[in-house]
């Protein structure tokens, strides 16, 4: 083969592999019409619900599938009454719930005993009893320092604080106008975990715990 007929196909070669490329982008960027999936718009929440690490806003979910919000909104709603059984199926092992932060798989509180019969087997993380007792103590006095935690629970909270940030259920809310120290409340995470969609939910035991000046006082005889 001489060198001119070399090049000549060195160059088809080029050519066709760059057309090849321009084609595979158009494929990989090209809009896809949610509504030609198996199962339509609706099977492409469920898949977007499954994979999501945390609730998904109405918005976003509707961004992301090309559909007006009202209509996903019907959707989820729709898919929701689905999972408890309410459209003539069988009621299913999860729901579908919209709190705080957004729409989230949570497995039903019907089959909570269940449920905790794995987590007791340790195959799950649980929150030890004096992370439950912080977090119960930022929830009703919220926004509190760590201090005032400690002067209702009498000891040192400091670890059990950075396990409920590091999980997410608590976060900082500001500063202690006074004493400069951190002010911790709950977030969205704790919410949507407790099936929330605000603080309001709380069951009344606020009452029983004392308020944030008798935490001042408590603090100061320790």
């Amino acid at each position: 083969m001489s060198e001119d007929v070399a090049a000549e196909v060195e160059a088809a070669e080029v050519e066709a592999a760059e057309s090849a490329d321009v084609e595979s982008a158009d494929v990989e960027g090209a809009e896809v019409d949610v509504a030609d999936l198996p199962g339509g718009a609706a099977a492409a929440l469920e898949a977007l619900l499954m994979v999501a690490e945390g609730p998904v806003p109405t918005e976003r979910l509707a961004a992301v599938v090309g559909l007006p919000v009202a209509e996903v909104r019907g959707l989820l709603d729709d898919l929701a009454a689905e999972y408890r059984g309410e459209t003539g199926g069988r009621p299913r092992g999860f729901e579908l719930r919209e709190g705080a932060a957004g729409w989230r798989v949570y497995s039903s509180r019907a089959h909570h005993d269940v449920v905790a019969r794995l987590v007791r087997d340790g195959q799950t993380s649980r929150l030890s009893q004096a992370a439950l007792e912080t977090l119960a103590v930022i929830a009703y006095r919220q926004p509190v320092t760590r201090g005032q935690v400690s002067a209702v629970r009498g000891v040192n909270v400091d670890g059990v604080v950075r396990t409920l940030l590091a999980r997410g259920l608590v976060a900082e809310v500001g500063q202690d106008p006074l004493t400069g120290a951190a002010l911790f409340g709950t977030t969205g995470e704790f919410l949507d975990r407790m099936g929330w969609t605000s603080l309001d939910e709380l069951p009344p035991l606020a009452p029983h715990l004392p308020g944030l000046d008798a935490l001042e006082e408590i603090g100061a005889e320790r």
